[in-house]
């Protein structure tokens, strides 16, 4: 069974490095490691050659969609099946067994996403030393034996860490008109993949959630937060009643904590950002491609 690794990263070398050397613990090697990155400065100073995993790289245009696009293209044809994994996304190091063992006896699954011991996508990150010792702590826990597998079947999965049965996907792709970070663009995809779908608890990971370079934008992110979302509902692969919560969810808490925001968030940009949104779909003109128009920077308030 090949199991190829899929990365997408733009501006963070030493956070793709790390993860990198993670990835030499796996008990069972990729078929391949694939660095999709924009440009050459992207790539972290890695001993690419000396190493135990075969490492490829492929320069993409940027965007998430884009990127994985990209991953696909190039691995599609030679992979039995493609792990998408965030750059900053550390699996422990049965993780390549488990997905096999998912998919080895679930001939009808096409895809599968994983257990998170923590997502510091929610607090402003992790520090990498915290993630590894949550791993460590887990890997000792499962060579003393731990329960047996199970898997919970899902709707969608969730990208940061997302395996695929290639023979599955056939001309299904990332909708490149959710640009730049996406924002739902792993729902959408996944919604889309004809087949059933499992979080297993077996494949066991940490996700940093490290702020570094994600969002440029506040204002752009708000905006994705509305119009993705209303684009997606429109399009027929996201449930009303999600997309109702993800964005009562999303706006509630930039206009709650706009007054005594994280320092890593600019809540105030986010906020403006959803009303934008909410104006354009009330003037017939919202589209998720309009924020590649807003200023990088966000304004300040």
């Amino acid at each position: 069974m090949r199991i190829a690794i899929a990365i997408c990263s733009v501006g963070r070398p030493e956070i793709l490095r790390h993860t990198l050397r993670v990835l030499e613990r796996q008990t069972t090697c990729p078929s391949d490691v694939l660095l999709v990155v924009c440009n050459e400065s992207d790539l972290p100073d890695f001993d690419f050659e000396g190493c135990s995993l075969k490492i490829s790289v492929r320069y993409s245009a940027k965007g998430l969609t884009r990127q994985r696009n990209a991953a696909l293209d190039a691995l599609k044809e030679r992979s039995d099946f493609i792990f998408f994994m965030d750059d900053d996304y550390l699996p422990s190091k049965t993780a390549l067994d488990a997905i096999q063992n998912v998919f080895r006896t679930n001939p009808d699954v096409v895809g599968i996403t994983g257990k998170l011991l923590a997502d510091g996508i929610t607090h402003g990150g992790i520090d990498r030393p915290v993630a590894e010792e949550m791993l460590l702590a887990h890997e000792r826990s499962e060579i003393l034996g731990s329960a047996p597998s199970h898997g919970v079947a899902v709707a969608s999965l969730y990208g940061c860490n997302m395996a695929l049965r290639c023979a599955a996907i056939g001309d299904t792709r990332f909708d490149e008109n959710l640009p730049l970070y996406g924002w739902q663009e792993d729902v959408d995809f996944s919604m889309r993949l004809p087949g059933k779908k499992l979080q297993s608890d077996r494949l066991v990971g940490v996700h940093l959630g490290t702020p570094l370079g994600r969002e440029t934008s506040g204002v752009r992110l708000g905006y994705s937060q509305v119009v993705n979302v209303w684009y997606l509902w429109k399009k027929g692969s996201l449930r009303t009643s999600y997309g109702l919560r993800l964005v009562a969810k999303n706006v509630l808490a930039n206009l709650i904590k706009s007054f005594g925001s994280e320092p890593w968030i600019d809540r105030k940009a986010r906020a403006y950002g959803n009303w934008r949104g909410f104006a354009d779909i009330g003037f017939g003109r919202a589209h998720p491609t309009r924020v590649q128009r807003f200023a990088v920077k966000s304004p300040k308030f």
